[in-house]
């Protein structure tokens, strides 16, 4: 069922944030450009104060925040998930600049949840967390000094989805072919596949090396609909009993 608005369907997932501050200030960034639906992975103090006072007239968007233990848990379902982040990456996805991001999104999230992922205000994001997407977003900056404010960040994609939403109310956008396959789904195979090849000795588990990040790497380009991903279940499900 098509939602009446696409930004409906956004997740914007904030991970392991240590200042409540910048959770009100996000909670702001979203309200003021018609996003709803904030997830936090483990917050330093959440409910708080702070927030609430960041927040201003966003109260509404921290009421009804999801808080998850695991990012597994905030990525529950969706069908795209993008990293944003300014540091370059080994072995990384496919990488947009906000705009492009934005589009990329709003196409999948006509459809089913997709989500936009955010790191500490340390650190950003982790190896494992930027794995874990399918697409990379970097905000263009000033090279010799790229490192925005977390709120500052969700404002800018929060912006950057609107004005995609403007776009594709005036000229048509282009669908998604088919029934993409969601991040459980992806997260099953990939499971399926690491056990088979650790089975055939394809994969040593203690030399693992890059190998499953490539892998995740591969797919992540190709965008599996479900039913590919049921047909690379059923062949490594066969060929495991003929072993």
């Amino acid at each position: 069922m098509t939602l009446l608005c696409p930004l409906d369907n956004v997740r914007i997932v904030l991970s392991h944030t240590s200042h409540p501050g910048n959770i009100g200030a996000a909670a702001r960034a979203m309200k003021t450009m018609g996003l709803r639906s904030l997830y936090l992975i483990d917050p330093k103090s959440f409910p708080d104060t702070e927030a609430e006072a960041r927040a201003a007239h966003a109260a509404d968007i921290l009421q009804q925040t999801q808080v998850c233990a695991e990012l597994h848990q905030a990525l529950d379902q969706t069908v795209l998930a993008a990293a944003v982040t300014a540091r370059p990456r080994e072995l990384s996805h496919e990488v947009f600049d906000a705009r492009q991001g934005a589009r990329e999104l709003l196409r999948y999230a006509h459809q089913q949840p997709v989500a936009v992922l955010f790191g500490r205000e340390s650190s950003g994001l982790n190896t494992s967390e930027v794995h874990k997407c399918q697409i990379i977003i970097h905000i263009p900056a000033n090279p010799h000094y790229p490192s925005l404010n977390l709120a500052s960040a969700v404002q800018v994609m929060a912006y950057e989805l609107r004005m995609a939403l403007t776009e594709q109310t005036t000229t048509a956008h282009t669908p998604i072919s088919g029934s993409p396959a969601n991040f459980n789904e992806l997260e099953s195979l990939y499971a399926h596949l690491e056990g088979m090849m650790i089975h055939s000795g394809f994969l040593d588990p203690d030399k693992p090396k890059f190998l499953m990040s490539r892998v995740r790497r591969m797919f992540s380009r190709a965008r599996l609909e479900k039913e590919e991903v049921q047909i690379l279940r059923g062949l490594l499900t066969t060929l495991h009993k003929r072993q």
